[in-house]
């Protein structure tokens, strides 16, 4: 039993031993617990306070953000206010500096010289309305034959890319558009013989290298646009003065010569495309167009004569050209001279441009390079229209013809720069100074007077208008609607109106007269006469020199692939007269010459 007592003692003394170890296990756990928990909010505490202290440096530099923006912001407005006080004090100047920069002073003065004239360029046409409608008329058939002849001609040497269609709408549209821009607008564009020999290069470049035409064509064009542009804002029209009245006499005398020969051209293929055993059309047509071209010049001279009054003597030879043209037209009409199969125009029926391409010129068909490197020929046509335009327009502007509103060469450059770009990306053939056609506007305009001195017809004054080429361009245009009646006139006529503009053109040319003079008795020649001041010896020498160059000129012209480099030629003409002939002529026979070396 005591073993039992025993026993059972210690088993709850084991017991109370268990129990106070588990009593402090798990005090000791809620201590550990307690100090986990005490240790966490500290941690927390101080995480808190650590995002607290973020929290407020973040505020702080947004702070101090807003009121350097505050700041910056008043600086920024205070810098506008002074910007703004500095462009209304400033600002005229700077404009005035920048704008000299970009536009030279002889092309400011061109402005203020025409800008003063432009609405009276408008408004006198309707002053002398008895004179403007019949030159309006003349010289619309004046304008509409090369248009035509030139037209036909690129067709052929373009196979058909480059149409009689497309001469027309471009004279027409770039001949209304210089009327409004130019600052000469006496002077006229036309096509020429040059540039259409230059298109037919380009044309052939093109074919043999195997790149699209147009897209060429067009680049090349804008690229002109930009280079006549730039020499026109520069005023380097002023360097063509350099270019004196020995170039001028032959180049014009080469246009003179060109229209005559495309004329004698034209006849001579009747009879070579006739047959030998019936030339009866051949010679109906020489027939026709020696009688409109001696028709015309005597109608044209009928107002020095002494036949009826002055103003009937007017009026036949201000409406005599343009009835002859109608006269000889109708003729052909009739059934007795249809027979004869004189060939008229050839026109297309409808408008259409050639190919039936649409209007814009695909530019991004040719890569990028290929777009640069038509700068290149560019370049070469810079130079002729330089020289086209510039010469055409001096001799527009010439003191024989007694204008008075001044000149504008450089304005002149920039019209016809703005011009070409707008042509080129419609593809449509360009227009250059057409010194004919320009010389007739202004004989077509002048009153003149007979010289009771030397008995020759003098310009007395010019209607100088703007009215007149507007309207004829305008009528050349819409000439692409009446493309049936065009149809009906005969080319002789279309001959004999180029002989009559060739041979007109030689008048006033001193070159010309100084070949007759070559062979007049001295005495029977005026005092003025460089051949007494000079002798006839030295006198025909400068002349033979410029007999040469023409030579030498139209031969060169005659080979088409070479004649995208006529500009040199011209460049050659003034070398021949800056550094040769200075050699054999001093300056009182350069002068006596009327040729004096420009200073």
């Amino acid at each position: 039993m005591a073993d039992e007592n025993r026993l059972e003692n210690n088993d709850e003394a084991s017991e109370d031993e268990l129990s106070s170890k588990e009593v402090s296990d798990y005090e000791e756990t809620l201590r550990d617990e307690e100090l986990e928990n005490i240790k966490l909010e500290k941690e927390e505490k101080i995480e808190k306070e650590a995002v607290a202290q973020q929290v407020n440096q973040e505020k702080e530099e947004l702070q101090a953000a807003v009121q350097e923006v505050k700041e910056a912001v008043v600086e920024v407005s205070q810098s506008a206010k002074n910007l703004g006080d500095a462009v209304i004090n400033h600002g005229p100047g700077i404009f005035s500096r920048f704008f000299s920069l970009l536009v030279s002073e002889e092309m400011r003065n061109d402005v203020r010289r025409r800008r003063k004239h432009y609405i009276s360029d408008w408004t006198d046409a309707f002053k002398k309305k008895r004179q403007v409608i019949p030159a309006v008329l003349f010289l619309y058939f004046a304008c509409l034959a090369p248009a035509v002849s030139f037209g036909t001609i690129s067709s052929e040497i373009t196979n058909g890319s480059i149409g009689v269609v497309e001469f027309l709408l471009s004279s027409g549209v770039s001949g209304m558009l210089y009327s409004i821009l130019s600052g000469q607008p006496m002077a006229f564009l036309a096509p020429t013989g040059l540039t259409l020999a230059f298109i037919s290069g380009l044309f052939r470049f093109c074919s043999i290298r195997n790149l699209p035409f147009f897209p060429v064509y067009a680049w090349v064009g804008l690229w002109t646009s930009v280079f006549m542009t730039i020499l026109g804002l520069s005023g380097s029209s002023k360097l063509i003065r350099f270019c004196t009245r020995f170039t001028d006499e032959v180049f014009n005398g080469l246009l003179s010569i060109n229209f005559i020969y495309e004329a004698m051209s034209s006849l001579k293929r009747n009879f070579d495309h006739a047959d030998p055993m019936n030339l009866t059309m051949p010679f109906v047509a020489l027939s026709m167009a020696l009688g409109t071209f001696f028709s015309t010049m005597t109608v044209v001279k009928f107002e020095a004569t002494k036949f009826f009054n002055s103003k009937i003597r007017t009026a036949i030879k201000n409406f005599g050209p343009v009835s002859i043209i109608l006269f000889f037209t109708l003729v052909n009409t009739l059934p007795w001279c249809q027979k004869f199969h004189v060939p008229t125009l050839s026109v297309p029926d409808t408008f259409q441009l050639a190919g039936g391409r649409s209007f814009l010129v695909a530019l991004k068909d040719i890569p990028m390079n290929i777009r640069i490197l038509c700068a290149l020929p560019a370049c070469l046509l810079t130079c002729l229209f330089f020289m086209d335009q510039n010469i055409s327009v001096r001799l527009v502007n010439s003191p024989d013809n007694k204008l008075k509103k001044g000149e504008a060469y450089n304005l002149d450059m920039v019209a016809l720069g703005l011009i070409t770009g707008g042509l080129s990306v419609f593809g449509l053939p360009w227009m250059c100074g057409a010194t004919v056609q320009s010389m007739n506007h202004v004989r077509a305009m002048a009153e003149t007077k007979l010289n009771e001195e030397t008995k020759q017809i003098e310009i007395a004054r010019v209607t100088e208008t703007r009215v007149t080429g507007f309207t004829i361009h305008a009528l050349l245009a819409s000439t692409i609607l009446l493309l049936p009646l065009i149809k009906k006139i005969p080319i002789p006529v279309v001959s004999g109106v180029f002989l009559f503009l060739g041979r007109k053109l030689m008048t006033g040319n001193t070159f010309f007269k100084r070949i007759t003079d070559a062979f007049a008795e001295s005495k029977r020649l005026p005092d003025g006469n460089p051949i007494h001041l000079l002798g006839r010896k030295k006198m025909n020498f400068y002349t033979g020199v410029q007999v040469f160059c023409l030579m030498g000129l139209f031969g060169f012209k005659q080979i088409p692939s070479i004649t995208i480099f006529f500009p040199a030629m011209i460049a050659i003409l003034m070398f021949i007269r800056s550094l040769i002939l200075p050699k054999f002529f001093n300056e009182d026979e350069f002068v006596a010459l009327g040729d004096p070396t420009p200073s």
